[in-house]
């Protein structure tokens, strides 16, 4: 919910979103405390009516599919504590919204895995193997600056890679650098 947005809005659109499914009990209310919607909850709603919270149509959309898979079994909580880090990046960007760089950062932040490292490029460069079949992304020029910078490489010229594409390095230079550090990337 919080991509893309300042993070007041996204506090916001995330108290709208609980609040949308807010049971009125005796102990909510002694206590102050909301609750979080299950997935099944989430799942059996319109988008229409997860849009009230200030969704956008394709958020809503994106949040539904993930729901989807958790009510149905296909994901589950257990499943993504268990698993390589290969094994989510294959069972979440497979969810419709769900990107590597989103995949990668709950990777990071919510499972506590510490050899995460974003290139924000899988499947553009050519040169690195072991691309999941993933979709193609344009990179991540911010990524890319800060490795090539801190390689001591000059950062002020951009460089262009066959086909116009602007690349300050590869996606396997940066991995083949970055591999010393792990796992602590």
């Amino acid at each position: 919910m919080a991509q893309q947005v300042s993070g007041a809005a996204a506090k916001s659109i995330k108290n709208k979103f609980i609040g949308l499914f807010q049971e009125v009990s005796l102990e909510s209310l002694s206590t102050g405390q909301s609750f979080f919607p299950s997935p099944p909850n989430i799942s059996s709603c319109e988008v229409s009516f997860l849009r009230k919270a200030g969704l956008s149509a394709r958020k809503a959309e994106y949040i539904k599919a993930l729901a989807e898979k958790f009510a149905n079994g296909e994901l589950t909580a257990i499943m993504l504590v268990g698993a390589s880090d290969e094994e989510i990046l294959q069972k979440l960007t497979a969810v419709r919204g769900l990107g590597l760089w989103s995949v990668q950062m709950f990777a990071c932040f919510a499972l506590k895995r510490m050899d995460i490292f974003s290139t924000g490029m899988r499947n553009n460069d050519p040169e690195c193997e072991g691309n999941l079949g993933l979709t193609p992304m344009k990179g991540d020029l911010g990524v890319q600056r800060g490795m090539a910078a801190f390689m001591g490489k000059d950062v002020k010229k951009l460089k262009t890679n066959k086909g116009g594409k602007w690349k300050y390095m590869s996606e396997k230079d940066m991995l083949d650098f970055s591999a010393k550090f792990a796992p602590y990337r």
